[in-house]
């Protein structure tokens, strides 16, 4: 898990995805994979983790980035974009949202 520091320049994306505890279990197989395959070996990716709510109906992913177009970049790849329809025919919904961090607690 990278470490989340208040001098990080870099971007945080946050995504949360709607499922049901049906589908829940296969969406995380296919965001596990899809982590595993393409998105951490993609340049600019310094990390991430997923993350799966208690009652198996929301799914968020904490990843962050050298910057905002290494981000925008692996979401143009053929295979992230063909991974993303997969994954979104799966979900109620996803949302990918870009943050900057402002405080870190102990």
């Amino acid at each position: 898990m990278p470490d989340i520091t208040a001098d990080f320049q870099g971007q945080t994306v946050i995504t949360t995805f709607e499922v049901t505890p049906g589908s829940a279990h296969d969406v995380l197989d296919l965001l596990t994979d899809a982590w595993a395959q393409v998105i951490s070996q993609q340049p600019g990716c310094l990390g991430g983790a997923i993350h799966l709510n208690d009652a198996q109906t929301r799914i968020a992913t904490y990843s962050k980035w050298r910057d905002r177009k290494d981000y925008q970049a692996m979401l143009r790849e053929p295979e992230m974009r063909r991974r993303n329809r997969d994954i979104h025919a799966m979900c109620k919904s996803f949302e990918p949202v870009m943050y900057e961090v402002q405080g870190v607690y102990p």
